[in-house]
Protein backbone atom coordinates (compact mmCIF):
# COMPACT_ATOMS: atom_id res chain seq x y z
CA UNK A 1 0.00 0.00 0.00
CA UNK A 2 2.84 2.46 0.93
CA UNK A 3 4.42 1.91 -2.78
CA UNK A 4 0.94 2.23 -4.45
CA UNK A 5 0.60 5.72 -2.51
CA UNK A 6 3.96 6.74 -3.54
CA UNK A 7 3.75 5.34 -7.15
CA UNK A 8 0.33 7.17 -7.30
CA UNK A 9 2.00 10.75 -6.04
CA UNK A 10 4.57 10.62 -8.36
CA UNK A 11 2.33 9.77 -11.48
CA UNK A 12 0.45 13.18 -10.34
CA UNK A 13 3.52 15.47 -9.99
CA UNK A 14 4.56 14.36 -13.15
CA UNK A 15 1.22 14.95 -14.80
CA UNK A 16 1.32 18.24 -12.72
CA UNK A 17 4.70 19.06 -14.74
CA UNK A 18 3.39 17.72 -18.05
CA UNK A 19 0.74 20.24 -17.69
CA UNK A 20 3.12 23.28 -16.99
CA UNK A 21 5.40 22.32 -19.91
CA UNK A 22 2.59 21.83 -21.90
CA UNK A 23 1.03 25.49 -20.93
CA UNK A 24 4.74 27.04 -21.20
CA UNK A 25 4.83 25.97 -24.88
CA UNK A 26 1.34 27.23 -25.70
CA UNK A 27 2.15 30.76 -24.00
CA UNK A 28 5.63 30.97 -25.79
CA UNK A 29 4.11 29.87 -29.25
CA UNK A 30 1.13 32.15 -28.98
CA UNK A 31 3.08 35.13 -27.40
CA UNK A 32 5.84 35.01 -30.19
CA UNK A 33 3.94 34.22 -33.31
CA UNK A 34 1.43 37.35 -32.19
CA UNK A 35 4.80 39.19 -31.94
CA UNK A 36 6.36 38.50 -35.21
CA UNK A 37 2.89 39.37 -36.99
CA UNK A 38 3.56 42.46 -35.20
CA UNK A 39 6.99 42.42 -36.44
CA UNK A 40 6.12 41.92 -39.61
CA UNK A 41 3.68 44.58 -39.81
CA UNK A 42 5.85 47.55 -38.29
CA UNK A 43 8.59 46.49 -40.57
CA UNK A 44 6.81 46.80 -43.80
CA UNK A 45 6.19 50.28 -42.89
CA UNK A 46 9.24 51.38 -41.16
CA UNK A 47 12.27 49.41 -42.25
CA UNK A 48 13.45 50.06 -38.91
CA UNK A 49 14.80 46.50 -37.92
CA UNK A 50 16.15 48.12 -34.51
CA UNK A 51 12.03 48.79 -33.57
CA UNK A 52 11.30 45.40 -34.50
CA UNK A 53 14.31 44.17 -31.74
CA UNK A 54 12.18 46.46 -29.49
CA UNK A 55 9.45 44.29 -30.05
CA UNK A 56 11.33 41.03 -29.21
CA UNK A 57 11.99 42.55 -26.32
CA UNK A 58 8.46 43.35 -25.01
CA UNK A 59 7.80 39.87 -26.46
CA UNK A 60 10.91 38.55 -23.65
CA UNK A 61 9.19 39.84 -21.05
CA UNK A 62 5.44 38.68 -21.45
CA UNK A 63 6.87 35.13 -22.21
CA UNK A 64 8.91 35.34 -18.73
CA UNK A 65 6.07 37.01 -16.96
CA UNK A 66 3.70 34.38 -17.94
CA UNK A 67 5.49 31.39 -17.91
CA UNK A 68 6.64 29.00 -15.07
CA UNK A 69 10.35 28.94 -14.95
CA UNK A 70 13.30 30.10 -16.60
CA UNK A 71 13.19 27.85 -19.96
CA UNK A 72 10.87 29.56 -21.38
CA UNK A 73 12.09 33.07 -21.40
CA UNK A 74 15.43 32.03 -22.80
CA UNK A 75 14.29 29.89 -25.78
CA UNK A 76 12.27 33.48 -26.36
CA UNK A 77 14.98 35.51 -26.28
CA UNK A 78 17.17 33.21 -28.59
CA UNK A 79 14.53 33.13 -30.54
CA UNK A 80 14.12 36.69 -30.87
CA UNK A 81 17.52 37.35 -31.52
CA UNK A 82 18.02 34.40 -34.51
CA UNK A 83 14.89 35.79 -35.66
CA UNK A 84 15.53 39.49 -35.94
CA UNK A 85 19.24 38.77 -37.24
CA UNK A 86 17.67 36.61 -39.85
CA UNK A 87 14.30 37.88 -41.40
CA UNK A 88 14.31 41.64 -40.53
CA UNK A 89 18.46 42.18 -41.05
CA UNK A 90 19.95 43.17 -43.68
CA UNK A 91 20.93 40.60 -45.79
CA UNK A 92 17.81 39.56 -45.61
CA UNK A 93 17.10 35.48 -45.15
CA UNK A 94 20.35 34.78 -44.00
CA UNK A 95 22.45 34.41 -40.87
CA UNK A 96 25.21 37.25 -39.93
CA UNK A 97 26.76 37.02 -36.34
CA UNK A 98 29.50 39.30 -37.67
CA UNK A 99 26.96 42.74 -38.06
CA UNK A 100 28.23 45.32 -35.68
CA UNK A 101 25.89 45.48 -32.45
CA UNK A 102 24.78 41.85 -32.67
CA UNK A 103 26.16 40.73 -29.98
CA UNK A 104 24.85 43.69 -27.53
CA UNK A 105 21.41 43.19 -28.47
CA UNK A 106 21.56 39.31 -28.19
CA UNK A 107 23.35 39.87 -24.13
CA UNK A 108 20.77 42.72 -23.54
CA UNK A 109 17.26 39.98 -24.65
CA UNK A 110 18.83 37.69 -22.24
CA UNK A 111 19.56 40.11 -19.73
CA UNK A 112 15.83 41.22 -19.95
CA UNK A 113 14.45 37.26 -19.97
CA UNK A 114 16.70 36.43 -17.25
CA UNK A 115 15.89 39.36 -14.81
CA UNK A 116 12.14 39.10 -15.56
CA UNK A 117 12.27 35.41 -14.72
CA UNK A 118 13.55 35.60 -11.62
CA UNK A 119 11.56 38.12 -10.30
CA UNK A 120 8.13 36.65 -11.53
CA UNK A 121 9.70 33.14 -9.86
CA UNK A 122 10.06 34.73 -7.12
CA UNK A 123 6.73 36.55 -6.69
CA UNK A 124 4.74 33.79 -7.78
CA UNK A 125 6.32 31.66 -5.28
CA UNK A 126 6.08 34.52 -2.70
CA UNK A 127 2.06 34.40 -3.57
CA UNK A 128 2.19 30.88 -3.48
CA UNK A 129 3.46 30.87 -0.10
CA UNK A 130 1.52 33.77 1.36
CA UNK A 131 -2.08 32.04 -0.40
CA UNK A 132 -0.33 28.78 2.12
CA UNK A 133 -0.05 31.01 5.11
CA UNK A 134 -4.14 32.22 4.77
CA UNK A 135 -5.01 28.55 3.98
CA UNK A 136 -3.44 27.63 7.13
CA UNK A 137 -4.80 30.80 8.87
CA UNK A 138 -8.61 29.83 7.77
CA UNK A 139 -8.53 26.06 9.12
CA UNK A 140 -6.67 27.60 12.20
CA UNK A 141 -9.94 29.81 12.68
CA UNK A 142 -12.43 27.03 11.51
CA UNK A 143 -10.81 24.82 14.04
CA UNK A 144 -11.23 27.28 17.03
CA UNK A 145 -14.40 28.21 15.98
CA UNK A 146 -15.50 24.51 16.27
CA UNK A 147 -14.07 24.26 19.66
CA UNK A 148 -16.18 27.75 20.68
CA UNK A 149 -19.27 25.75 19.45
CA UNK A 150 -18.45 22.57 21.35
CA UNK A 151 -17.68 24.51 24.54
CA UNK A 152 -20.64 26.67 23.98
CA UNK A 153 -23.07 23.57 22.83
CA UNK A 154 -21.86 21.87 26.26
CA UNK A 155 -23.26 24.59 28.47
CA UNK A 156 -25.88 26.23 26.55
CA UNK A 157 -27.79 22.87 26.23
CA UNK A 158 -26.99 20.99 29.44
CA UNK A 159 -28.29 23.43 31.57
CA UNK A 160 -32.11 24.13 30.14
CA UNK A 161 -32.34 20.19 29.87
CA UNK A 162 -31.24 19.85 33.64
CA UNK A 163 -33.81 22.11 34.41
CA UNK A 164 -36.30 20.39 32.39
CA UNK A 165 -35.65 16.47 33.81
CA UNK A 166 -35.49 18.14 37.30
CA UNK A 167 -39.08 19.93 37.19
CA UNK A 168 -40.32 16.71 35.10
CA UNK A 169 -39.19 14.84 38.07
CA UNK A 170 -40.87 16.57 40.56
CA UNK A 171 -44.37 16.94 38.84
CA UNK A 172 -44.39 13.60 38.40
CA UNK A 173 -43.40 12.53 42.24
CA UNK A 174 -44.94 15.44 43.97
CA UNK A 175 -47.42 16.17 41.46
CA UNK A 176 -50.85 15.27 43.58
CA UNK A 177 -49.20 17.40 46.33
CA UNK A 178 -48.46 20.49 44.31
CA UNK A 179 -51.43 23.44 44.22
CA UNK A 180 -52.89 23.70 40.47
CA UNK A 181 -51.14 27.02 40.66
CA UNK A 182 -47.38 25.60 41.29
CA UNK A 183 -47.96 22.54 38.76
CA UNK A 184 -49.12 25.27 35.98
CA UNK A 185 -45.79 27.53 37.32
CA UNK A 186 -43.67 24.08 36.73
CA UNK A 187 -45.54 23.53 33.09
CA UNK A 188 -44.45 26.76 31.87
CA UNK A 189 -40.87 26.61 33.10
CA UNK A 190 -41.04 23.25 31.35
CA UNK A 191 -42.51 24.60 27.76
CA UNK A 192 -39.98 27.91 28.12
CA UNK A 193 -36.54 25.44 28.36
CA UNK A 194 -37.90 23.71 25.87
CA UNK A 195 -38.83 26.90 23.16
CA UNK A 196 -35.19 27.62 24.35
CA UNK A 197 -34.11 24.26 23.48
CA UNK A 198 -35.07 24.51 20.49
CA UNK A 199 -33.96 28.02 19.83
CA UNK A 200 -31.01 26.06 19.79
CA UNK A 201 -31.39 23.70 17.47
CA UNK A 202 -32.34 25.75 15.22
CA UNK A 203 -29.32 27.76 15.41
CA UNK A 204 -26.88 24.21 14.94
CA UNK A 205 -29.21 23.43 11.96
CA UNK A 206 -28.09 27.24 10.93
CA UNK A 207 -24.76 25.88 11.54
CA UNK A 208 -25.01 23.23 9.22
CA UNK A 209 -25.81 25.05 6.24
CA UNK A 210 -21.83 27.00 6.28
CA UNK A 211 -20.94 23.62 4.94
CA UNK A 212 -17.59 23.58 7.15
CA UNK A 213 -14.79 23.84 4.77
CA UNK A 214 -16.11 25.10 1.33
CA UNK A 215 -14.70 27.35 -0.13
CA UNK A 216 -17.30 30.19 0.42
CA UNK A 217 -20.42 31.28 1.28
CA UNK A 218 -23.54 30.32 -1.31
CA UNK A 219 -25.03 34.17 -1.29
CA UNK A 220 -27.52 35.96 -3.62
CA UNK A 221 -28.77 39.40 -3.65
CA UNK A 222 -31.62 39.76 -1.01
CA UNK A 223 -34.08 42.61 -0.29
CA UNK A 224 -32.44 43.99 2.70
CA UNK A 225 -35.78 45.43 4.30
CA UNK A 226 -37.22 42.15 3.98
CA UNK A 227 -35.05 40.25 5.77
CA UNK A 228 -34.84 42.45 8.64
CA UNK A 229 -38.61 42.50 8.82
CA UNK A 230 -39.10 38.66 8.45
CA UNK A 231 -36.42 37.96 10.88
CA UNK A 232 -38.28 41.12 13.53
CA UNK A 233 -41.64 39.09 12.59
CA UNK A 234 -40.07 36.17 14.02
CA UNK A 235 -38.91 37.48 17.25
CA UNK A 236 -41.97 39.38 17.90
CA UNK A 237 -43.50 35.51 17.86
CA UNK A 238 -41.35 34.12 20.04
CA UNK A 239 -41.00 36.84 22.49
CA UNK A 240 -44.37 39.10 22.10
CA UNK A 241 -43.44 40.98 24.90
CA UNK A 242 -40.63 42.60 24.08
CA UNK A 243 -41.11 45.88 21.61
CA UNK A 244 -38.47 47.14 19.31
CA UNK A 245 -38.32 49.96 16.54
CA UNK A 246 -36.98 49.30 13.64
CA UNK A 247 -34.74 51.65 10.86
CA UNK A 248 -33.70 51.11 7.55
CA UNK A 249 -32.74 53.06 4.35
CA UNK A 250 -35.03 54.81 2.08
CA UNK A 251 -33.32 53.43 -0.98
CA UNK A 252 -33.82 50.21 -1.95
CA UNK A 253 -30.71 48.00 -1.00
CA UNK A 254 -30.03 44.33 -2.67
CA UNK A 255 -27.37 42.71 -0.62
CA UNK A 256 -25.73 39.51 -0.89
CA UNK A 257 -26.53 37.13 2.03
CA UNK A 258 -28.13 33.73 2.58
CA UNK A 259 -31.24 35.41 3.93
CA UNK A 260 -32.28 32.70 6.56
CA UNK A 261 -28.84 32.90 8.30
CA UNK A 262 -28.96 36.38 8.22
CA UNK A 263 -31.85 36.06 10.01
CA UNK A 264 -31.20 33.78 12.40
CA UNK A 265 -27.89 36.65 13.42
CA UNK A 266 -30.65 39.13 13.57
CA UNK A 267 -32.62 37.12 15.87
CA UNK A 268 -30.13 35.68 18.15
CA UNK A 269 -29.04 39.29 18.96
CA UNK A 270 -32.63 40.77 19.31
CA UNK A 271 -33.22 38.00 21.79
CA UNK A 272 -29.70 38.17 23.60
CA UNK A 273 -30.91 42.07 23.92
CA UNK A 274 -34.09 41.40 25.31
CA UNK A 275 -32.62 38.80 28.00
CA UNK A 276 -29.42 40.14 28.88
CA UNK A 277 -30.29 44.03 29.10
CA UNK A 278 -32.02 44.00 31.99
CA UNK A 279 -34.80 46.56 31.21
CA UNK A 280 -38.08 46.70 29.50
CA UNK A 281 -37.58 49.86 27.00
CA UNK A 282 -37.07 49.12 23.18
CA UNK A 283 -34.72 47.59 21.30
CA UNK A 284 -33.32 49.92 18.23
CA UNK A 285 -32.69 47.85 15.32
CA UNK A 286 -31.24 49.82 12.46
CA UNK A 287 -29.38 49.47 9.20
CA UNK A 288 -27.12 51.79 7.88
CA UNK A 289 -24.99 51.52 4.58
CA UNK A 290 -21.52 52.78 4.34
CA UNK A 291 -19.28 52.86 1.12
CA UNK A 292 -19.16 49.18 0.19
CA UNK A 293 -20.97 47.64 3.21
CA UNK A 294 -24.31 47.72 5.07
CA UNK A 295 -24.20 47.95 9.27
CA UNK A 296 -26.76 46.35 11.41
CA UNK A 297 -26.83 47.52 14.66
CA UNK A 298 -28.81 46.13 17.94
CA UNK A 299 -29.18 48.54 20.90
CA UNK A 300 -30.26 48.09 24.10
CA UNK A 301 -30.60 50.40 27.31
CA UNK A 302 -29.96 48.24 29.70
CA UNK A 303 -26.92 47.30 32.34
CA UNK A 304 -24.21 46.94 29.06
CA UNK A 305 -22.08 44.43 29.16
CA UNK A 306 -18.84 43.98 31.83
CA UNK A 307 -15.98 45.34 30.14
CA UNK A 308 -13.86 42.27 30.69
CA UNK A 309 -16.20 40.39 27.98
CA UNK A 310 -16.54 42.35 25.62
CA UNK A 311 -12.94 40.35 23.85
CA UNK A 312 -14.73 37.09 24.52
CA UNK A 313 -18.06 37.69 24.49
CA UNK A 314 -18.65 35.73 20.73
CA UNK A 315 -16.07 32.72 21.68
CA UNK A 316 -18.33 31.07 23.86
CA UNK A 317 -16.26 31.07 26.54
CA UNK A 318 -19.01 30.65 29.00
CA UNK A 319 -22.43 32.16 29.94
CA UNK A 320 -23.42 35.08 32.43
CA UNK A 321 -25.37 33.64 34.57
CA UNK A 322 -27.42 35.78 37.19
CA UNK A 323 -28.81 34.23 40.89
CA UNK A 324 -32.01 33.40 39.13
CA UNK A 325 -30.09 30.70 37.36
CA UNK A 326 -32.52 30.92 34.17
CA UNK A 327 -31.40 28.78 31.39
CA UNK A 328 -32.04 31.90 29.02
CA UNK A 329 -28.99 33.94 31.06
CA UNK A 330 -26.61 31.99 28.74
CA UNK A 331 -24.90 33.93 25.81
CA UNK A 332 -22.75 31.32 24.69
CA UNK A 333 -23.92 29.38 21.73
CA UNK A 334 -25.83 32.09 20.06
CA UNK A 335 -23.33 34.77 19.52
CA UNK A 336 -20.44 32.03 18.79
CA UNK A 337 -22.60 31.22 16.30
CA UNK A 338 -23.92 34.81 15.23
CA UNK A 339 -19.98 35.08 14.64
CA UNK A 340 -19.47 31.97 12.18
CA UNK A 341 -22.29 33.20 10.36
CA UNK A 342 -20.93 36.86 9.80
CA UNK A 343 -17.15 35.74 9.11
CA UNK A 344 -19.21 33.28 6.64
CA UNK A 345 -20.40 36.21 4.84
CA UNK A 346 -16.98 38.13 4.95
CA UNK A 347 -18.64 40.82 7.20
CA UNK A 348 -17.66 41.59 10.83
CA UNK A 349 -19.17 42.14 14.05
CA UNK A 350 -18.36 43.42 17.29
CA UNK A 351 -19.90 44.36 20.82
CA UNK A 352 -19.23 47.79 22.50
CA UNK A 353 -21.22 49.40 25.69
CA UNK A 354 -23.24 52.97 24.85
CA UNK A 355 -23.31 55.30 27.57
CA UNK A 356 -26.72 53.54 28.23
CA UNK A 357 -26.79 49.79 27.40
CA UNK A 358 -24.82 47.77 25.04
CA UNK A 359 -24.68 47.54 21.07
CA UNK A 360 -24.02 44.91 18.92
CA UNK A 361 -23.32 45.40 15.15
CA UNK A 362 -21.92 43.51 12.21
CA UNK A 363 -21.24 44.50 8.49
CA UNK A 364 -22.21 42.83 4.65
CA UNK A 365 -20.32 43.28 2.21
CA UNK A 366 -22.22 45.05 -0.29
CA UNK A 367 -20.98 42.68 -3.79
CA UNK A 368 -19.89 39.43 -3.14
CA UNK A 369 -16.60 37.65 -2.90
CA UNK A 370 -16.63 36.99 -6.44
CA UNK A 371 -17.43 40.29 -7.91
CA UNK A 372 -14.36 42.01 -6.77
CA UNK A 373 -11.48 41.87 -8.79
CA UNK A 374 -9.00 39.55 -8.08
Amino acid sequence: MPMREGYTEEMKVSREERKIWRTNAVVTVLIMGLSTLAAQAFFHYSRNSTSVAIIYVLAVMLVARYTTGYVPGIVAAVFGVIFVNYVFTYPYMKLNFSIDGYPVTFVGMMVVSGVTSTLTTRFKKQNEMLNEREKLLMEAEKETMRANLLRAVSHDLRTPLTGIIGLANTYLDSGTKLSEEKRTEMVDSIREDANWLLNMVENLLSVTKLQVGAAKMNTSPEPLEEVVSEAVLRFRKRVPGTMVTVHVPDEFLMVPMDAMLIEQVIMNLLENAAYHSGTDRPIDLYVEREADQVVFHVRDYGKGIEPGRLKTIFDGSGSDENASGDAHKGMGIGLTICKTIITAHQGTIQARNRDQGAEFLFTLPMKGKDDHDE
